[in-house]
């Protein structure tokens, strides 16, 4: 097929406003997938997409199309991830098309994601379709979501296709508008080969299944191949495309979407980002934008039945096969056993990897609070980074503790800029902007440190809005403060997975709150139990856990005191003996109390 009757085009959109849905209707509309094989949602092949109506993974199909022209024409959906955490795989999808349909819902309007996604595109210098979905519901504002959108990109509000998803209403037109306006692929099939790999998944018989959108040159079916930031070389085992279920080809030309079956047998040797190229006589530079992932956010996930550990060390390999962002190492807790240190990209990563250890591999796992990595400057001049709070070394050998702080968007209508501006500058937030959407929309920009935002933030922020305030997020700086680590201790030992870092201006309160948490979580013994919070070797904190009582005098219904008194000094020696050698059990709830003290 020419060049010029192909067309990439990706869909953006806010979480739920009707982006796979879209999907659907488009590629019911292209025959693309018989009605009998119809299913909701059909691109989202997760159980867990379906249910929470997230895309956590992208995908591609190839749909046929004859326009109003007459002329046949290939178009490739790129199907991108919807949520925060995922832009640098949105911005890869992106990259690979040459036009965006943006998705707005009409009850709604323009929200976090949405914005986010428009700077992307505009960045990669993308034709932006606005699109206005959800007519059909009772609350939909079609025309002032449309004005709101042409405040935002300039699109005239009668160029934009007013389409209801699930009704199927408007749809034809919005095809029509991907192949007029959209415009076909810039390529040179006489150049090196440079194709751009934009998302993979693994398979137990091909091995890593590369996504690749092919800028440049032909890849055949025999052609030696290699990876430019990996240096992976390999002969693809099949290439294919996408329609919707893989089928192969014998070659995928300039300007085409497709997958290439690798062999290779880890992700990591496959990145998302990266250029395939010849072997012999390749491009001699890779396509822009590429860089490896690091993750933000880290939590230790333990087995709660011991005997369960190597069954979870298997599942996170299997699980890391499809996902090159997720790291993990072991690591040993005194309270927990062993287990794995585990790095996400962000909250929902860490959410969505949890929910699949438990439903996919049937495990019950405890999962720590959530803690950032932190840089420390010591005073030899070395810099280290750590991401537990347990590994912080004393305090007398660090010169600096730097931590990372997020540049924050928050848009919500003006009446909850008091409250979305008290909820951030408690939590350590720096006021930078206000920006006016529209005469009852604004956006507030902050600067806040990742560990505040990391636990319950976010729930804060819905509560105090009512539910109408959505967030957007992006790494800033590392930025050096005043913070400490604060210890428990519990029967004067240490509990390393409950040990925190925060700043020295909220450690007594968070040892308080924190003390006063696992004095009702932790049973009672026979014997008292401190529980202690500290900074350093000096005690913020403390309650005692009481004692079981056996009355020893409940025999003694007479005689002299002495007997008495006998009779309390032998329980009082047994209980020294055995807080000396007993040991406390702390039970999962305690682990969870970190992730609510500022309620």
């Amino acid at each position: 097929m020419m060049t010029e009757n192909i067309r990439n085009f990706c869909i953006i959109a806010h979480v739920d406003h009707g982006k796979s849905t879209l999907a659907d209707r488009l590629l019911e509309l292209t025959h693309t997938v018989s009605a009998r094989d119809m299913q909701e949602q059909l691109l989202d092949s997760m159980a867990l997409e379906r249910e929470r109506g997230v895309t956590i993974k992208a995908s591609a199909v190839r749909m046929t199309y004859t326009g109003p022209d007459g002329v046949e024409y290939i178009i490739n959906l790129i199907d991108t991830p919807g949520h925060v955490d995922f832009t640098y795989e949105v911005s890869r999808a992106l990259q690979a098309c040459e036009g965006a349909l943006l998705v707005v819902d009409a009850s709604q309007g323009i929200e976090a994601q949405t914005l986010s996604n428009v700077y992307l595109a505009l960045e990669q210098d993308l034709e932006i379709i606005p699109l206005i979905n959800k007519i059909d519901l009772p609350a939909a504002q079609p025309d002032e979501v449309a004005r709101d959108v042409q405040d935002l990109l300039g699109t005239p509000v009668a160029d934009m296709p007013r389409i209801s998803a699930k009704n199927a209403v408007g749809i034809a037109e919005v095809l029509d508008k991907v192949i007029n306006e959209v415009p076909a692929p810039t390529t040179d099939a006489a150049e090196s080969l440079r194709a751009l790999v934009f998302d993979s998944h693994y398979d137990a018989y091909k091995g890593v299944i590369a996504y690749v959108r092919i800028v440049d040159g032909v890849i055949n079916r025999r052609d030696q191949l290699r990876l430019y930031a990996t240096g992976a070389r390999f002969e693809p085992v099949e290439i294919g495309v996408f329609d919707p279920l893989m089928r192969t080809v014998n070659c995928l030309n300039a300007g085409e979407v497709g997958y290439i079956a690798t062999g290779l047998k880890t992700v990591q040797e496959c990145r998302v980002g990266d250029t395939v190229t010849l072997a012999k006589g390749g491009a001699e530079q890779p396509l822009p934008g590429y860089k490896q992932i690091k993750p933000m956010v880290f939590a230790g996930i333990y087995p709660t039945n011991n005997e369960e550990y190597a069954d979870l060390r298997d599942a996170l390999e299997k699980l890391q096969l499809n996902d090159a962002s997720l790291v993990y190492q072991p690591e040993t807790s005194q309270a927990l056993n062993f287990g794995f240190r585990v790095g996400f990209l962000g909250l929902f990563h860490m959410e969505i990897i949890q929910e699949r250890l438990e439903r996919e591999y049937d495990l019950d796992i405890l999962a720590t609070a959530p803690s950032v990595e932190y840089r420390l400057l010591m005073k030899d001049g070395e810099t280290v980074s750590i991401d537990s709070p347990a590994l912080l070394p004393d305090e007398n050998i660090i010169e600096e503790i730097q931590e990372p702080w997020m540049k924050i968007q928050v848009y919500a209508p003006q009446k909850y800029i008091g409250a979305v501006m008290e909820l951030t500058i408690k939590k350590r937030g720096i006021y930078e902007t206000t920006e006016y959407l529209d005469a009852s929309r604004v956006i507030l920009h902050f600067e806040i440190p990742l560990s505040e935002i990391i636990i319950d933030f976010y729930d804060k922020l819905k509560s105090v809005t009512q539910g109408y305030a959505s967030l957007d997020y992006n790494f800033h700086e590392y930025r050096a403060g005043d913070l400490v680590k604060v210890d428990v201790l519990v029967n004067d030992d240490r509990v390393d997975a409950l040990a925190m870092i925060c700043h020295r201006d909220d450690a007594y309160h968070r040892g308080q709150r924190l003390v006063s948490r696992l004095k009702e979580l932790i049973p009672r013994q026979m014997f008292t139990v401190p529980v202690q919070a500290a900074v350093g070797k000096r005690v913020i904190s403390r309650a005692n856990v009481r004692a079981m009582r056996k009355d020893v005098l409940a025999k003694c219904y007479g005689g002299d005191v002495t007997r008495k008194k006998k009779l309390l000094e032998k329980q009082k020696k047994g209980k020294k003996r055995m807080k000396m050698i007993g040991s406390v059990e702390v039970p999962q709830e305690a682990f969870m109390a970190l992730l609510s003290l500022d309620e």
